[in-house]
């Protein structure tokens, strides 16, 4: 693929005309949403189903992993975007194990898992999505 197809390619894929008005005002309207969270919501929080609702987290990660791996061994065009998927919940899954650590032995193993696995595998992910299009193009 030559320059002037990638070209044509990245044009055919732009954004519709109304999204970003759209996306841009709803990140502006989250600004005052979030201030009013933080002013409303109690610090703690008991929750039904805690055990379902991580479970699930870390299967649908688990399964971004494998679709990570997949489409990388077979060069798919699909590895931006699972890379990338998997990117941000990694970054997610390190977030909020540190954020809802009770004491110091969940919070260290937080930090250490946060350190060594999560935040070092979203940054890989984060490469093999940045450089999925230059493997596109030589193809």
């Amino acid at each position: 693929m030559d320059s002037a197809q990638l070209r044509h390619r990245l044009n055919d894929s732009e954004a519709p005309h109304w999204a970003v008005p759209v996306l841009g005002a709803a990140g502006v309207m989250l600004v005052p949403w979030v201030v009013l969270l933080v002013i409303v919501l109690p610090t703690n929080h008991e929750s039904s189903h805690w055990d379902l609702a991580w479970a699930g987290f870390d299967v649908l990660l688990a399964l971004l992993l494998l679709a990570v791996a997949l489409t990388a061994w077979r060069r798919s065009p699909w590895l931006e975007s699972a890379a990338s998927a998997a990117a941000v919940l990694l970054f997610v899954d390190a977030w909020f194990d540190v954020l809802t650590a009770s004491g110091r032995t969940e919070l260290s193993i937080a930090i250490v898992e946060a350190i060594l696995v999560e935040l070092p595998l979203a940054l890989l992910c984060l490469l093999l999505a940045r450089d999925g299009e230059r493997r596109l193009v030589r193809r």
